[in-house]
């Protein structure tokens, strides 16, 4: 596990078959089995721009790297050979069921910016309710807004991830990577995913 990934541990076991619980008892629900499959999928971007990452792959930074997540698999901008793309995921998946949970959440995630946002608007709006009404009391009351969203958005958008955004894989099984080029002619894969059973022996390292 990475130093960086380790900066934001889990405090609660994830456990194989949970989803598939839920999946029994709330199956009727339009929707409820693609968006825990995108939660999913969401983590094993994160997990896979992570081992990318790191030295063994000889990928020296992750900061050319881009992803969007979809019910049945990923997309993963950046030039890097199908191969290293292919052996990377496998590294996550195999990672995040065993215990490496915080591979999971990274801090380049657009949930963060999402986060930070939302939370500069809500501060602007309470912030400028005890402001004067005038425009530099307006623009001091917006900058403190945004100095203090900026500050705490990270932390906040990490929570975020961890409950609400991505659930451990479990469930997922490759299928194959695809790769392709946008509509820019940039290079990109598709991370193809299938939904299956969890195993309910999957070993758990802590």
């Amino acid at each position: 596990m990475t130093a960086t990934a380790s900066a934001t541990p889990f405090d609660f076991a994830p456990q194989p078959g949970q989803d598939d619980e839920l999946l029994q008892q709330l199956g009727f629900v339009p929707g409820l089995r693609e968006l825990l499959a995108v939660r999913q999928v969401h983590a094993l971007e994160h997990a896979t721009v992570w081992v990318l990452s790191e030295p063994q792959l000889e990928m020296s930074s992750d900061r050319l790297l881009g992803g969007m997540s979809t019910e049945t698999g990923f997309y993963l901008y950046g030039d890097v050979p199908t191969a290293v793309v292919n052996r990377a995921v496998r590294i996550a998946l195999d990672r995040l069921t065993r215990g490496e949970w915080n591979l999971a959440v990274h801090p380049r995630c657009g949930t963060n910016l999402s986060v930070g946002m939302l939370m500069t608007a809500g501060l602007a709006i309470g912030v400028n309710l005890f402001l004067p009404k005038d425009p530099i009391g307006q623009l001091i009351g917006l900058g403190m807004a945004a100095a203090t969203a900026t500050s705490i958005a990270p932390d906040v958008g990490a929570v975020v991830q961890k409950y609400v955004t991505t659930a451990i894989p479990f469930n997922l099984e490759i299928v194959a990577v695809h790769p392709s080029r946008d509509w820019s002619g940039r290079p990109q894969h598709f991370v193809e995913l299938r939904w299956v059973e969890a195993q309910s022996n999957v070993a758990i390292e802590h």
